[in-house]
């Protein structure tokens, strides 16, 4: 389990990092959503010991990560910003990626590039980017640490190979102790596969919870109001995140139980109501114009 307590990090007067607190518990995947330029490459940094903060603690079933190599050696940090070596092949990288963690298994690693058809022998800079992602994404599966922490996992893949990685993903969870903590702006994706989300905004993490209980505390309704008053009424009476008006047709997210909110707006005797199913995505948007982050005032 990784426990991060009271944790900062700043960058001259650039506050990256602010105060985060979260636990991240063993053996589920773990998505870290949020704005851009939140915080979540350099929060991925500290967690791997790569950046060390400026408070705070971060440790890994309790031995504090910067300060331990052999705690360090548990976890494999994949950037955004992919790196191999001049002119290498996947044989450079595999032996490399060898000597770094004592327990890379090279077999696997060959036996997924066959599968997934990459060259080994090829240099990878002759690569696209979506080939050289799948290159980096393997090499990090087969270093077979307990965390694998990916910076936008997805982004360059396509419909074929993302699936691809969440099977890889599965297939690991269900053979050994690995968790993947994963920074995306792919929410589809993450819907798919987490089973908890973290959401960061200016260095804040706003929240962390299990992907159902999140989705079970917020709400989508759609219904139709012929009083004016009882509309007023009840949106003055629920905690709202977002609502549009169409014509008569109301649509409003709001926390709670769906139980509740339903029989809420059956109390204003509507001519028709209903539940809608809401997105990660549609989550990530209605928390995001709480804090302020509304796609309404960026557009002019």
């Amino acid at each position: 389990m990784i426990e991060l307590t009271n944790v900062t990090k700043s960058f001259s007067k650039l506050c990256a990092v602010d105060q985060v607190s979260a636990t991240i518990r063993e053996g589920l995947i773990f998505g870290l959503v949020g704005s851009n330029g939140a915080g979540k490459s350099t929060l991925l940094r500290l967690i791997s010991g790569i950046l060390k903060a400026d408070s705070g603690t971060i440790t890994l079933d309790d031995e504090d990560i910067f300060e331990h190599p052999s705690v360090k050696q548990k976890i494999c940090f994949l950037s955004d910003s992919i790196f191999f070596f001049p002119n290498a092949t996947a044989n450079t990288m595999c032996r490399y990626y060898r000597m770094v963690y004592p327990d890379f298994d090279s077999a696997a690693f060959y036996s997924l590039m066959e599968k997934f058809g990459i060259p080994k022998d090829q240099k990878l800079a002759t690569f696209s980017k979506g080939k050289k992602k799948q290159v980096s994404l393997l090499l990090g599966i087969c270093t077979k640490t307990q965390y694998l922490l990916c910076d936008e996992t997805f982004d360059g893949l396509d419909p074929v190979m993302r699936q691809a990685v969440k099977s890889l993903f599965a297939s690991e969870l269900l053979n050994r102790n690995f968790t993947p903590i994963i920074a995306s702006h792919s929410l589809r994706e993450l819907e798919d596969i987490c089973d908890q989300i973290g959401l960061i905004h200016n260095g804040h993490l706003l929240f962390t919870q299990d992907l159902d209980t999140l989705k079970c505390n917020l709400c989508k309704v759609q219904c139709v109001i012929p009083d004016p008053a009882k509309e007023e009424q009840l949106l003055s009476r629920l905690p709202i995140l977002q609502y549009e008006k169409s014509g008569s047709l109301l649509t409003i997210t709001a926390r709670g139980l769906r139980e509740d909110i339903l029989r809420r707006v059956n109390e204003t005797e509507p001519l028709f109501a209903e539940i809608l199913p809401l997105s990660l995505e549609e989550i990530f948007i209605s928390e995001m114009e709480v804090e302020g982050y509304d796609v309404k005032d960026l557009l002019f």
